[in-house]
């Protein structure tokens, strides 16, 4: 029977001539990790200003229609309360159509800050792995030379 060659080590020996620095995945994660709830944490922002515009606008939409179905003496009056009740209506659409607005374009501003900030963040790491990297390629290449020698 011929002999063959144990392909198991041969590719354990190759990877490890190779250096990996596991640190940089950790690294990586936990920057992954904290922009998370940093996103996190502006989308709840922004999701409880809405609610508490949402709340106030119907809070003040139901105090309306009370005036609007209390009893009249006179029916031009139930038109007048109609038209009192619209007039109200669209004045807090508009205010809250504002808010909201507002709302978000904090919560993009924040997002596109973060998003800059990692970028940067994650470009100088980048840098800083692949120096490394082509710095350890270099002894490694050097040293296998020297030992073929």
């Amino acid at each position: 029977m011929a002999k063959t060659q144990d392909y198991t080590k041969i590719m354990q020996d190759m990877m490890a001539s190779f250096p990996v620095d596991t640190s940089k995945f950790q690294d990586a994660f936990k920057s992954q990790a904290a922009l998370g709830e940093k996103m996190s944490k502006v989308a709840l922002e922004a999701a409880g200003k809405s609610t508490e515009i949402s709340t106030k606008w119907t809070k003040g939409t139901l105090d309306k229609m009370g005036d609007l179905t209390k009893t009249k003496e006179e029916p031009a009056d139930y038109a007048k309360a109609m038209s009192d009740f619209a007039s109200a209506s669209a004045e807090m659409a508009a205010e809250n159509m504002a808010a909201f607005a507002e709302i978000a374009k904090k919560a993009q501003m924040d997002t596109v800050e973060l998003m800059m900030a990692a970028g940067k963040d994650m470009s100088e790491e980048a840098s800083a792995t692949v120096k490394k990297a082509t710095a350890d390629m270099t002894a490694a290449s050097k040293k296998a030379a020297t030992a073929a020698k």
